[in-house]
């Protein structure tokens, strides 16, 4: 679950680098230019100030999932069929992250609750992600080089997979279990001795 959680985090990631471009005010001077304070500049940027702690937490938490998924493997299984499932990450940015951008996100509660309203839509969002263990349509994982694949190996049927490797029909691959039937895969060494 905490996993699940922290994919979800950092599937947001493009979310909050759009907002904080969209959002940062840097004061410009020209002439007789004086420091506004940081508590002013700190008060004109709570959205991007949110936005770049979100963003470093997505850091933290794909090094973490690097570190997770580098972990020992299975013993290799061929892989019998495959379908490439890619254009999943695309949903989850058309559907969530894109509509997201439109609010107005000034913390004016009084007008409209936009900011109120944002931050459930994400909370309720997440509960979505998390409990339907869609947490692998991540397009910030997309970006990162890895793919999704709908496998059948000699061991199992229509498992969906995760894997920075492009793979193939009757490719040989070790995985690891994330989550129900997701897991982390890559190429085994068992292709590279029958290539030569």
């Amino acid at each position: 679950m905490k996993l699940k959680i922290q994919l979800y985090i950092l599937s947001l990631w493009l979310l909050f680098i759009l907002l904080f471009i969209n959002k940062v005010k840097i004061p410009l001077c020209f002439s007789d230019c004086k420091f506004i304070g940081w508590k002013n500049l700190f008060l004109d940027n709570i959205i991007p100030t949110i936005s770049i702690v979100i963003v470093l937490l997505g850091f933290i938490f794909y090094f973490r999932f690097k570190y997770i998924v580098s972990g020992n493997k299975s013993l290799p299984e061929k892989v019998t069929n495959i379908e490439n499932i890619n254009w999943e990450h695309l949903t989850f940015l058309v559907t969530y992250v894109i509509p997201l951008l439109s609010f107005d996100l000034d913390f004016n509660l009084d007008e409209d609750r936009n900011s109120l309203m944002f931050f459930l839509v994400l909370i309720i969002i997440g509960l979505i992600y998390v409990k339907t263990n869609m947490f692998y349509t991540n397009p910030t994982l997309a970006i990162l080089g890895y793919h999704i694949y709908k496998i059948s190996t000699t061991k199992r049927n229509n498992v969906i997979f995760i894997s920075k490797d492009v793979i193939s029909e009757d490719d040989w691959i070790e995985h690891k279990l994330l989550s129900d039937n997701i897991y982390i895969a890559n190429k085994s060494k068992k292709n590279e001795s029958r290539r030569t």
